[in-house]
């Protein structure tokens, strides 16, 4: 059974950090691309950054800078360390697994395997 559980979401002011998690299980970890997703009420689910297998990294332009992107095949877990948070950034967001995207990267229907979602809420 494929799980995908995120963690690490919560309320902070606009500058501050945040650090979130996905923890991966019931598949191989390591054959698959990684992404973080967001969707903010009344918005579609848009992406947010991207990891290859072989640790190419993929940035949304709005959180070039600012947000990264990293992963840890030992123990099946994706990281998103996003700094200078801006309300903007409010929105769930979201880990998910594809076996292969090429160029469509944003896609959320790239992706194969999905989360729960946490939180993140960014006041000015």
């Amino acid at each position: 059974q494929v799980q995908l559980v995120e963690s690490g979401g919560g309320s902070v002011q606009a500058g501050g950090s945040l650090r979130l998690s996905c923890t991966a299980s019931g598949y191989r970890y390591s054959n698959y691309h990684m992404g973080w997703f967001r969707q903010a009420p009344g918005k579609e689910r848009e992406a947010v950054a991207v990891i290859d297998r072989d640790g190419t990294t993929r940035y949304a332009d709005s959180v070039k800078g600012r947000f990264t992107i990293s992963r840890d095949n030992a123990k099946n877990t994706l990281y998103l360390q996003m700094n200078n948070l801006k309300p903007e950034d409010t929105a769930m967001y979201y880990c998910a697994a594809a076996l292969w995207y090429g160029a469509r990267w944003t896609s959320p229907h790239s992706f194969s395997y999905w989360g729960q979602g946490t939180q993140v809420t960014v006041s000015s």
